[in-house]
């Protein structure tokens, strides 16, 4: 972890997901019926967890929609999902609007092409390991966890080291 990314996480106050590849390992599954599932990690919903017990927001933006992302979403408590969204900087400009923050209080975790223009925009963008190389060169770093194996712990868990929550998170549990 590098001291840049460091210091782009401490001003972090909202912490933006993508699903699919992300928080998911990027397979989809399709039943008979037409209905899909997803599997998630459960590394990944502590993380989340406890970055919003340290007093940071979170938000899901996702290109698909789907039941299984919403019931995730509210599993977790994530106040902020937008599904079935294309053009997420679109959607990244409602939400600061909405919250009153600026680029530089965002950190993103994203994996493809779609994610890129919020990457590049926010203070903190990030790519998981199993990101498109594309999106890995222009990201400010990347986790060594692959999508929906604990890159998103990893991310939640620079955002708390960078403002020094870290450690009182953990020894919440002990």
């Amino acid at each position: 972890m590098t001291s840049d990314l460091l210091k782009r996480g401490k001003k972090i106050k909202l912490a933006i997901f993508d699903v699919d590849g992300v928080l998911t390992d990027g397979r989809l599954y399709f039943l008979e019926d037409g209905s899909e599932f997803k599997t998630f990690n459960t590394l990944d919903g502590q993380g989340i967890k406890m970055l919003m017990a340290a007093g940071v927001q979170t938000a899901i933006i996702s290109g698909r929609k789907t039941p299984v992302v919403e019931r995730r979403a509210k599993n977790l408590g994530i106040a902020h999902l937008y599904q079935g969204r294309e053009d997420k900087l679109v959607v990244l400009d409602e939400l600061l609007g909405q919250l009153g923050l600026s680029y530089e209080q965002v950190a993103y975790l994203g994996d493809d092409l779609p994610d890129l223009p919020v990457i590049r925009r926010v203070g903190l963008g990030m790519a998981v390991a199993s990101a498109a190389g594309f999106v890995r060169e222009h990201a400010h770093g990347t986790t060594q966890a692959r999508g929906g194996e604990g890159a998103a712990r990893e991310f939640c868990e620079l955002i708390l080291r960078a403002q020094g929550r870290l450690d009182a998170a953990l020894a919440a549990y002990l």
